[in-house]
């Protein structure tokens, strides 16, 4: 990933150190097991713990005349070690080692995102307690609909980044599969003993019929599953977005002291950010394609998944991360423009109270096509004429003869739409008992 889209931490758990590191974890977890069966002598093991050094620089030379990473990085190792470099990778293919080391990675990844996702989770539970009570109209297909509440609209975010984050930690469990079953993954040169001792020690899990490889099914799924979670981030970043046009303002992401809206013009004041995560979205549904691509590998395995991986993967748990972090900092700082919302509720005529007047109709025993065309109807003269609906249903006497009008004017009340909402809010304590 470009360092413009890159967190730090997430940068290092795909570096080629960190790669070769968990790819030395590997060796010596099998080697270690190998001891211990007897298979290999434990002296020589314990040298090679004590000696066995990743020197990236030399591995990379090697591979220029190797043309196999793998080969470079077991010969650089024994290198490093001396003569009893030769137990090293001992009865293995290069799959188990890269296919064990990989999900030693992604677990790795797939902790940084989780904290990362609990930290937004945390920061969107408390903007919506903030605003639990905040009334403002709510929109479907972009027009004024009925009154909500900017805290109900958060806690709909808050549930939807839990799932995120359950479906994420799903993945990421049955991601983190090993297999150290050698070549077409029958065991014929090492045992099923050495990887299940090896694997425990890891904190893996094994791969329950292996071929030469771990089957991407998995991979795929932990990419599917953050591609989901990317388009969670981009729904509620393309609602910070409409809630911050000109015409609408009720929402504003922070804006720093000498930050530039435009080089052209000094007074725009644009939603970088969340179009930033919309645009990162898109990425990440590719690399969910992509990967899922990689499931169908010929016979016992090819290598044509590897190239993708190398991109895919760090690319898709890079943007992920840094899509969160940049989120979280929008709703964390976000400027919630309480009087605008009121401005925007009472520029809508009233006319939020037509399905409230419809049932109210309907329960004095009208039928409800007779209710419903009389609303319509009352409906569009108060638009048409920029009128407010209680004066236009006042002087209608067909809705007269059905209400009172005290009974009429109570329907016009926007805190009547509301009275439910902060139970969306408090439902949220659902999501802190879960940790």
């Amino acid at each position: 990933m470009i360092p413009r889209y890159a967190t730090p931490s997430m940068t290092a758990v795909w570096s080629d150190e960190a790669r070769w590191s968990a790819a030395l974890q590997v060796e010596l977890a099998v080697l270690d097991a190998q001891a211990a069966t007897g298979e290999v002598p434990a002296d020589a093991v314990a040298v090679i713990r004590a000696k066995a050094k990743v020197d990236v620089a030399r591995i990379n030379e090697l591979e220029r005349t190797t043309d196999h990473d793998v080969v470079a990085f077991v010969n650089q190792l024994a290198e490093s070690v001396g003569p009893e470099g030769r137990w090293i990778h001992h009865g293995l293919t290069s799959s188990d080692v890269v296919d064990t080391a990989l999900a030693l990675q992604m677990r790795d990844a797939a902790a940084l995102i989780d904290a990362g996702l609990a930290t937004l989770l945390g920061t969107i539970i408390r903007r919506a307690r903030e605003e639990r009570d905040t009334i403002m109209i709510g929109r479907t297909h972009g027009m004024h609909a009925e009154p909500t509440t900017m805290g109900a609209k958060m806690a709909n975010w808050a549930f939807e980044v839990a799932r995120a984050r359950e479906r994420i930690a799903l993945a990421a469990a049955e991601a983190a599969t090993g297999k150290i079953s050698g070549p077409v993954g029958t065991y014929s040169q090492i045992s099923p003993e050495i990887e299940q001792i090896a694997l425990a020690a890891l904190g893996l899990r094994a791969d329950q019929a292996s071929t030469q490889i771990v089957q991407r099914d998995r991979h795929a799924a932990f990419v599917s599953a953050i591609a989901i979670a990317g388009g969670t981030l981009e729904r509620i970043a393309t609602e910070i977005r409409h809630l911050q046009r000109s015409e609408v303002d009720e929402m504003r992401e922070p804006f720093r002291t000498g930050q530039a809206g435009s080089s052209a013009m000094p007074q725009k004041r644009n939603p970088i950010k969340s179009e930033r995560i919309a645009g990162l979205a898109r990425l990440l549904r590719g690399y969910a394609a992509a990967a899922m691509e990689n499931q169908p590998l010929w016979h016992e395995r090819d290598i044509s998944h590897s190239s993708a991986e190398r991109i895919l993967l760090p690319d898709a748990t890079s943007l992920l991360a840094f899509m969160t972090d940049s989120l979280n900092g929008v709703i964390d700082g976000a400027e919630i423009r309480r009087e605008r919302m009121m401005e925007n509720l009472a520029a809508g005529l009233g006319l939020h109270a037509a399905s409230r007047l419809l049932t109210a109709l309907v329960d004095t025993g009208m039928q409800r096509d007779a209710a419903y065309v009389i609303v319509q109807a009352a409906a569009a003269s108060a638009r048409d004429g920029n009128r407010q609906l209680h004066e236009v249903c006042l002087a209608d006497a067909s809705i007269t003869a059905a209400l009172s009008s005290s009974a009429l004017l109570k329907l016009f009340d926007h805190r009547a739409s509301t009275v439910h909402a902060a139970l969306l809010v408090d439902r949220l304590a659902q999501l802190e008992t879960r940790g």
